[in-house]
């Protein structure tokens, strides 16, 4: 099985990647949409992003760390923290994906704030993660 545990870590990357990359990609778009004033339409690239890659990567790393956790029969008490802090993540990629959603509707009231607020929350979800990955091997139930 080390194809899934591979396949996990690459999702993982691609999808902590885009959780960094969303933010600023938000913040840019509102930035242009506000320059632009009344002659832009909502911009086409976070959402895009938002989609295609941060979304199937976040399913293929959850759908694989589940398989993982299925298949070596892992138990802990580290994975209890482990699975709140992956479900920081998916409430930070939620988060983002609604930001887009109210951006592409003209709202861009506390846009700013919400995307450093979403990225802070996905730092620290993914350090804990990291964390408590690399503690593992100290066998904490």
């Amino acid at each position: 099985m080390p194809w899934l545990k591979l396949l996990h870590i690459i999702a993982l990357v691609v999808w902590c990647g885009a959780l960094l990359y969303l933010p600023a990609l938000i913040i840019q778009s509102l930035q242009a949409r506000l320059d632009a004033g009344f002659a832009q339409n909502a911009p086409l690239m976070p959402r895009f992003f938002f989609i295609s890659i941060a979304t199937p990567a976040a399913l293929v790393a959850i759908f694989t760390g589940t398989l993982l956790f299925l298949l070596h029969q892992l138990v802990g008490g580290w994975l209890v923290f482990k699975l709140f802090a992956v479900m920081g993540m998916v409430a930070a990629h939620g988060g983002l994906g609604w930001l887009i959603a109210r951006l592409e509707k003209g709202h861009s009231f506390g846009a700013t704030a919400g995307s450093v607020g979403f990225a802070l929350l996905a730092v620290s979800c993914m350090v804990t993660v990291l964390t408590l990955v690399l503690a593992k091997p100290m066998d904490w139930s």
